[in-house]
């Protein structure tokens, strides 16, 4: 199994509360004042204004700081997970046999 690299996300819910929004508006605002916008195509000014936002939104609302650190669970193993596979199978057999049974309900009716 290979392993793959985690990789922060960047905390945005921060942006609903008013001192942080307000702060990372002001801040945007600025760097856009100080850009230099020497870019010809719309796609490299598009570019520009990403980075601006998105650096701002890393300094005011801050990065994740890492995986769960709880992955693994030390009491799932084989004989749990075939209980669980048992279950789950017993649901669907009497989910099944409930419209199987509604179905002869209505047969027998008529």
């Amino acid at each position: 199994m290979s392993e793959t690299m985690w990789k922060s996300f960047l905390l945005c819910y921060y942006l609903k509360e008013e001192k942080t929004s307000e702060e990372y508006q002001s801040m945007v605002k600025d760097k856009v004042a100080e850009a230099e916008w020497k870019y010809r195509h719309v796609n490299e000014h598009w570019q520009q204004m990403k980075n601006i936002m998105m650096d701002t939104a890393q300094v005011t609302c801050g990065l994740s700081k890492g995986p769960c650190r709880h992955k693994e669970t030390w009491w799932w193993n084989d004989e749990v997970a075939a209980a669980v596979r048992k279950r789950r199978k017993l649901k669907v057999w009497k989910l099944e046999k409930r419209i199987i049974n509604k179905g002869m309900e209505g047969i027998q009716e008529e």
